[in-house]
């Protein structure tokens, strides 16, 4: 029992001991005494969930950042509620996803109750069958919490067979950061296209200071997938058709990966190995690369003068387009909170918990750490323009189909030899259309 409810329980069996007394004593006035509304002592900022029966242990399973920390924060709120207890578990990426699809994939009770899941794992898991369904509970707190605030587009990227399966909290995309110092000392506009990314690269190559002009990050196979998915579908194609036959290997897609490399070999050239996109932040913070495509929840440090001495000329642009007309070369990517299917706590009990965490208080104070989805929330963190708009005007999400799945993988064996010159983008996307029909048809996604 909360300390509100233990106060209110109180003052209330003190009123009505009091009004038996007057009675008993035969008072011929009548007094009537509302009882206290227990809903609005509540602290908004606190977790307001009824504590359960038995006890209970709520464990998360997330990675961190920014914002990630600062919504564990607003979980961990709930261990202040009488028999519950909350686990939260922080690793890096790759940690965190391989211990939920290691766990959920074997079967049986799930060890987490609440996992954090984007676009592409909400996918794989969905598709799977490894994720509660949410669309009741949805219904039941949808006037409670607001979630009407929250856009269906947003909802829908963890949308599978018609059923939802997670809360959209936090939202993500590519955008620029750039030294607007640099930029307005060498006559410079910011650019909206890879063109002019490529025409500011040979302009500030030279100046004082900087190692790299400008760092898009091709360090790693996902990275550079996912930098294509961005540029091929700027140029009007996509991963798949709608049989699920490659489109990939398209005049498309070979144009935007070869527009990737041009940008590569003339902003970075051999470095790219050692430059994804947290090590370009770094460098724009510490003044040795004049502008970055970075993910835009990676912008905690940018603004802090303790933490960079350019924290006053830092500023962000949308993503720049592939292609000139074409779609801003950002993805659109959420961040989600989901309930495994095997969970052995009430679901009813977890989803207020994720509720509770992710409210419009939480998402207000929230925004000052990332993106936030509810549309209420209008000032936040200096990337919001930007981001909003990258994610408007951008190529959109992956989409929520399992095949997907097989293309990434087709594409993270060829794209880095394609950045590295060994081989052709179009032998390179020919492989791996060869690769993904292989995988595609003994998997039953295609005939």
């Amino acid at each position: 029992m909360t300390d509100t409810k233990r106060r209110f329980t109180r003052a209330f069996g003190l009123l009505i001991a009091l009004a038996m007394v007057a009675a008993a004593c035969g008072d011929d006035e009548t007094v009537t005494t509302a009882a206290p509304d227990p809903g609005a002592a509540a602290d908004p900022t606190a977790c307001n969930i009824d504590p359960p029966a038995d006890p209970v242990t709520i464990s998360y399973m997330g990675w961190g950042f920014a914002a990630t920390e600062f919504y564990a924060a607003e979980l961990a709120k709930c261990g202040d509620v009488d028999n519950i207890t909350v686990d939260i578990q922080l690793p890096d990426f790759t940690t965190a996803v391989e211990s939920v699809r290691l766990a959920l994939a074997a079967g049986g009770d799930s060890p987490f109750d609440i996992i954090h899941v984007t676009n592409p794992e909400a996918t794989e898991f969905g598709s799977a069958g490894w994720l509660l369904p949410l669309d009741d509970l949805i219904d039941k707190y949808r006037d409670q919490y607001n979630l009407d605030d929250i856009p269906q587009s947003a909802w829908d990227g963890a949308k599978i067979d018609g059923k939802l399966l997670g809360v959209p909290v936090i939202g993500d995309s590519q955008i620029i950061a750039y030294r607007s110092d640099l930029f307005e000392e060498f006559g410079l506009e910011v650019p909206t296209t890879y063109d002019e990314i490529i025409t500011a690269c040979g302009v500030l190559a030279g100046a004082p200071g900087i190692d790299l002009p400008f760092v898009i990050d091709f360090s790693a196979d996902w990275a550079i997938e996912i930098e294509f998915l961005a540029a091929i579908r700027s140029f009007g194609g996509d991963y798949l058709n709608d049989d699920n036959t490659p489109s990939f290997n398209s005049p498309e897609g070979v144009e935007a990966l070869n527009k990737m490399k041009e940008v590569g070999d003339a902003c970075m050239g051999d470095a790219y190995l050692s430059y994804g996109y947290e090590a370009g932040a770094v460098g724009v913070e510490n003044g040795t690369v004049a502008f970055t495509s970075m993910w835009a929840t990676g912008m905690d440090l940018m603004s802090d003068p303790d933490a960079t001495d350019f924290a006053d000329v830092i500023l962000y642009a949308p993503a720049a387009a592939p292609t000139p007309g074409g779609l801003l070369g950002g993805t659109a990517w959420h961040n989600f909170y989901a309930i495994p299917a095997t969970t052995t706590n009430d679901p009813d009990l977890i989803f207020r918990a994720i509720m509770e965490m992710a409210d419009e208080v939480s998402q207000t104070e929230g925004a000052q750490f990332g993106v936030v989805t509810r549309l209420s929330v209008t000032d936040g963190v200096p990337t919001l323009l930007a981001v909003n708009t990258t994610i408007a005007d951008g190529v959109g999400p992956y989409e929520p189909n399992p095949a997907i799945a097989l293309v990434q993988a087709a594409l993270w064996g060829v794209l880095p030899l394609v950045i590295s010159g060994d081989m052709t983008a179009q032998d390179a996307l020919d492989a791996a259309a060869d690769a993904y029909i292989a995988e595609a048809t003994a998997q039953g996604y295609l005939n």
